[in-house]
């Protein structure tokens, strides 16, 4: 089973940047598709992005696409996303998960697991 920590969140301005890691554990990490998801308080968790086992095919929610960059580092067990010009409203906790069932691209929390504790960012105005 594979075992997720997320890092990088913090305190930004809005138009500013973060780098969020996602380290994971376990020597079948480079199998799996990956994904990010976020969850605001009072709202469900939001799927933004995932990427495919060899990192060369991505998909996005159409809220980030442009300005959120999923990529990853088999060698360091790690998935890394890349936000540019934040906006206050996406201030969340920030979440990597395991792809672990279905083909193809997915947006369906049901088709990830192994959920990392979060981090958290925060966008100011």
């Amino acid at each position: 089973q594979v075992q997720l920590v997320e890092s990088g969140g913090g305190l930004v301005q809005a138009g500013g940047s973060l780098k969020l890691s996602c380290a994971a554990s376990g020597r079948t990490f480079i199998t799996y598709s990956m994904g990010w998801f976020r969850q605001a308080p009072g709202k469900e968790r939001e799927f933004l992005g995932a990427i495919d086992w060899s990192g060369t095919s991505t998909y996005y929610a159409d809220s980030v696409k442009g300005r959120f960059t999923i990529s990853r580092d088999n060698a360091k067990n790690t998935v890394y996303l890349q936000m540019n010009s934040l906006k206050p409203e996406d201030t969340a906790v920030y979440y990597c998960a395991v792809r672990t069932k279905g083909v193809g691209p997915s947006r369906a929390l049901a088709d990830f697991a192994s959920w990392g504790q979060g981090t958290q960012v925060t966008v100011s105005s």
